[in-house]
């Protein structure tokens, strides 16, 4: 977007492109122009409407739009990467507290490879790297730690060792953008491994766990901070180290 919109519920969102505009003058329909809605949106009639306060984002690539707000508690989205911890076991799968107001499913069969033989043994307490695949008002969430369309695990599964902790959901989401400034800092200076989840919590493991400390600190001191001060921020932290 070329510049920061804040959205209130009950505000209509224009999403037409000047593309769209074209395409419509000539009542000509492309797959293109099916908008993608995400959090914080709804489609009420023909009009788009936020329903959470935040910052209205878009990709022009996949023209997908949400609305990405510092709330509390995490509300469930399809295709979102979420960090859960397994809470109980049962004959079809587990239960993992990925934060939101129910926990969700994890089939027995959502991971690489697995089959009816060949399953995974999680103990309660796991951390897993997953990503939702139902969420609506009516049924608990659902998750799987494997890409389905692929067949690949593309990093989703089981997070053992490391070190997990709780952000804000507004810095998860910034975390998630490959462009991240304080993780492009930590990057250049030490080697490890991280996994953002959307709902606020992230995963982090590194050669030693005074590394593991610096880059979880580094992580939670970048929340206000902006590109210049996290390399400054992090720079000051290795040379501590």
């Amino acid at each position: 977007m070329a510049s920061t919109k804040v959205v209130l519920p009950g505000d209509i969102i224009d999403t037409r492109r000047e593309e769209d505009t074209t395409q419509q003058e000539s009542n000509v329909e492309d797959e293109a122009t099916v908008i993608r809605l995400g959090p914080g949106l709804i489609q009420a009639f023909e009009a788009v409407t936020a329903v959470t306060a935040g910052v209205l984002h878009n990709n022009s690539e996949t023209n997908r739009w949400w609305v990405a707000g510092n709330k509390r508690r995490y509300v469930a989205a399809v295709g979102e990467p979420v960090v859960g911890v397994v809470v109980a076991r049962h004959g079809e799968g587990y239960r993992v507290d990925i934060g939101s107001a129910h926990d969700a499913l994890l089939p027995l069969l959502a991971f690489e490879g697995a089959t009816k033989r060949n399953k995974p043994n999680l103990a309660v307490g796991t951390v897993v790297y997953g990503r939702v695949v139902v969420a609506n008002s009516v049924m608990d969430p659902e998750i799987e730690c494997y890409n389905s369309n692929t067949g690949k695990s593309e990093g989703y599964g089981e997070l053992s060792e490391g070190f997990m902790f709780k952000c804000s959901l507004g810095l998860a989401r910034r975390l998630i953008d490959t462009k991240a400034p304080v993780l492009a800092a930590l990057g250049s200076g030490v080697p490890f491994e991280v996994a953002v989840g959307v709902n606020g919590r992230v995963w982090v493991n590194a050669e030693s766990v005074e590394t593991t400390i610096l880059v979880a600190n580094a992580i939670r001191n970048s929340e206000y901070l902006d590109a210049k001060q996290c390399q400054q921020m992090v720079k000051e932290l290795l040379e501590k180290q």
